[in-house]
């Protein structure tokens, strides 16, 4: 399959989540998104508000993470850090689900997790993405959650942080899809540098990249 350029800006989410990103940073990141017509700029909670008011009207959106990078919060805190970063303007949320529960087989937290997720983000009209980090999970345990998005219809799976110890692998983006089915999309992220690995990824089944190197893969397309 064949891409233009202006197809696949439309599917990146251009992010720094780095601990040490300044308001420079972010105001670069949001011009950058801009500039490109980038699907999100993607920032820490504490730099949403900044980000929502540097894109205001601009068509691109702010995208905030949640429970980041461990997932290790009660659904409760979840809920309520959802809440807040979209009462500053996140119009999506990236959130962690709670691996260790989801390592333990615990399933119905991991189904009640999602859902209390799914419900407050769409409850404001706004878009909500799971975070496996798959590089810590069996592909049995990658299934399973897929399988319980597949039911709740969270708006994304998404294969990871980039901060675990992998990032996205076509084989898990493939198997998140194959399983998912059309109503729940799936984001790769972690690891994807160049125009070569998100194609990858987009034929494996993608249709959203989290990258910081969103500028590279577009310019790195062919003419």
């Amino acid at each position: 399959m064949s891409y233009t350029k202006s197809q696949v800006a439309s599917m990146i989410d251009h992010t720094n989540l780095k601990a040490f990103a300044a308001d420079a940073d972010i105001e670069k990141l949001c011009k950058e998104a801009v500039e490109h017509h980038f699907a999100s700029a993607c920032v820490n909670p504490a730099q949403v508000k900044h980000a929502a008011e540097l894109l205001a009207g601009t068509g691109v959106k702010t995208c905030s993470v949640v429970a980041f990078p461990l997932g290790q919060l009660t659904i409760a805190e979840k809920v309520a850090e959802a809440k807040l970063a979209m009462a500053d303007g996140a119009e999506e949320i990236d959130y962690v689900l709670n691996i260790g529960q989801l390592k333990s087989g615990n399933l119905d937290y991991i189904r009640e997790e999602m859902q209390a997720m799914t419900d407050a983000a769409h409850a404001e009209g706004r878009k909500v993405k799971v975070i496996f980090d798959t590089c810590y999970l069996e592909k049995e345990e990658i299934r399973a959650a897929a399988e319980i998005a597949k039911g709740v219809k969270p708006d994304f799976i998404k294969t990871s942080t980039g901060f675990g110890t992998g990032g996205a692998l076509a084989e898990d983006v493939k198997l998140m899809k194959d399983t998912v089915g059309p109503d729940v999309a799936v984001k790769a992220s972690g690891g994807i540098r160049n125009w070569e690995s998100a194609k990858a990824m987009l034929e494996a089944g993608a249709t959203r990249i989290g990258t910081s190197n969103g500028i590279d893969i577009v310019n790195g397309m062919p003419v």
